[in-house]
């Protein structure tokens, strides 16, 4: 496809940022009045892991095969959505909300393109466990995230399926909120699967 051809295209990727920030307003809202009041605390895009790649440690015999920038190098980490702090405890889950487009109704199955629901498995990768749980003061056997699936991918056949096979066994720590109107679904996983941990 030609630049020119390019331009005149439609900008999927601006249009669903922007879904996906509309998604992340109405999770944060149903969450900051569920909080008011309590030992509970939400935070956006927390900045604790914003740099946690760029300090790890390589062999030697890595270094000398990679190409190691003298400056410039600049922030390499992650930025979970949210963080769920009980401020009594001081523990911590890290939330992903995970907003996408989807094979619904009326659309092409190729409306389920997109991987948003493929990066939350980041957070399967024992190094990454182990960071959060340290810095969350999750115990050993608990996983220290939460992933809200919203859009048409929590009703896509493919991707629902796909997702609950990634999650066998950790179902409570995923959550496909299929009606954005009704808070208390969500409200309800959390307060009956995940709050226990922070306690």
């Amino acid at each position: 496809m030609g630049t020119k051809a390019l331009r005149g295209r439609e900008n999927w990727q601006t249009k669903s940022g922007e879904k996906a920030l509309v998604a992340e307003n109405e999770f944060h809202g149903a969450f900051l009045k569920e909080f008011k009041n309590s030992n509970f605390q939400i935070r956006s895009k927390p900045k604790e892991f914003a740099d946690i790649y760029r300090s790890v440690k390589l062999k030697k015999e890595v270094l000398d095969e990679i190409y190691s920038p003298k400056e410039g190098y600049g922030a390499h980490g992650i930025r979970p959505d949210y963080a769920i702090d009980n401020l009594k405890t001081k523990k911590t889950l890290y939330v992903e909300v995970k907003r996408q487009d989807g094979w619904v109704e009326g659309k092409p199955p190729k409306a389920g393109r997109g991987n948003a629901h493929e990066r939350s498995c980041k957070y399967f990768t024992p190094g990454l466990q182990k960071i959060l749980r340290e810095h969350g003061k999750m115990g050993e056997n608990i996983l220290p995230f939460w992933v809200v699936f919203l859009g048409d991918i929590a009703r896509d056949p493919k991707r629902v399926r796909e997702v609950t096979t990634w999650y066998d066994g950790c179902a409570d720590h995923f959550f496909f909120w299929r009606d954005v109107s009704n808070e208390k679904l969500l409200m309800d996983h959390f307060n009956n699967k995940l709050r226990k941990f922070l306690e």
